[in-house]
C-alpha cells in the first residue's frame, strides 16, 4: 500500500510537470505537497527522490526543488509511465493527437524465434499485427507485434485498431508492466520511406523487444520502426556518492 501511495504522488507530479503546471519550475515544499496530496511526508520524500534519480527534478540546497529544464526541453515522444506500457497512452508531443491505421492483421504459425521469445509450443499460433501510428496525421511509427492467440483468443480488427494494452486491462484485468527493449538506428528501407515519408538517405530508429504481463508471462514481441525525428534518448548521470 505504501508503494502505491508514493507512486501515485510521483506519477501525478510527473503529469503536472509535463503539463507545465509549475511555470516558475519550482515545486511546492514537502510539507505543502504532503497536505495537498493528503499523504505522509515520507511518501512525498520518496516520490521526490525517485523523480530526482530520474533526472526530472533537482534539489538545490537552501532554495528548494526545481524542474530540470533539460527534461522539459528534451522529452521523448514515448514516455512510458502510469498504468501500463502501451504506446497509445505514452505518445505525447505538445498535445498532438495520436491515431492508428491498421495495415495488416492475420494469424500465423509461431516461428521458432517467437516460440522461444513467447514461451510457445511448436504448434502454437500468433496474431501478426501491423499498424501505422501518427501524430496529427504525420506518420511516426510502423509497429509490428506478435501476440499468442491462447492469451487473447478474442482479438478483432476493432480491438487492434485501438489500444490493445488498455483493452487487456479493462477486459481481462491484467496489465503489461514490464518490458525488455533494445534501441538502435539503421538505414531506412523502401517500406519505411513509403509509410514514414522518409528520403532514401534518411535513417529509421528501431525499438524492439518483449512486453510482459504483471505475472511475468511474455505477452508480445514488438518491433517499432520510428521516424528519426521522433527518436530521442535521455540519460541522467549522478556521480554524487552519498
Amino acid at each position: 500500500m505504501a508503494d502505491l501511495v508514493y507512486k501515485n504522488v510521483m506519477q501525478d507530479l510527473k503529469r503536472r510537470i509535463n503539463d507545465n503546471q509549475f511555470p516558475d519550475k519550482r515545486l511546492p515544499d514537502e510539507r505543502s505537497l504532503s497536505e495537498s496530496y493528503e499523504v505522509s511526508r515520507s511518501s512525498v520524500k520518496r516520490a521526490l527522490n525517485v523523480l530526482a534519480q530520474q533526472g526530472i527534478i533537482f534539489k538545490k540546497r537552501g532554495s528548494g526543488t526545481f524542474v530540470n529544464p533539460l527534461y522539459i526541453k528534451n522529452q521523448a515522444v514515448f514516455s512510458y509511465e502510469g498504468r501500463n506500457l502501451g504506446v497509445t497512452d505514452s505518445m505525447r508531443v505538445d498535445g498532438k493527437k495520436p491515431s492508428i491505421k491498421l495495415l495488416d492483421f492475420q494469424v500465423i504459425p509461431a516461428t521458432p524465434e517467437l516460440q522461444q521469445d513467447l514461451f510457445l509450443n511448436a504448434d502454437d499460433f500468433v496474431y501478426q499485427i501491423k499498424r501505422l501510428r501518427s501524430l496529427d496525421q504525420q506518420p511516426v511509427m510502423i509497429e509490428t507485434g506478435f501476440i499468442p492467440i491462447k492469451i487473447m483468443p478474442e482479438l478483432s480488427t476493432t480491438v487492434v485498431s485501438g489500444s490493445i494494452f488498455n483493452y487487456l486491462e479493462d477486459n481481462k484485468h491484467v496489465s503489461v508492466t514490464k518490458s525488455f527493449m533494445t534501441v538502435e538506428a539503421e538505414p531506412s528501407d523502401d517500406k519505411d520511406q513509403e509509410l514514414l515519408s522518409l528520403k532514401p538517405t534518411e535513417p529509421v530508429g528501431v525499438m524492439s523487444g518483449i512486453f510482459f504481463l504483471d505475472d511475468g508471462t511474455p505477452f508480445e514481441v514488438s518491433n517499432m520502426r520510428i521516424h528519426y525525428k521522433y527518436m530521442k534518448y535521455n540519460n541522467f548521470v549522478d556521480l554524487d556518492a552519498d
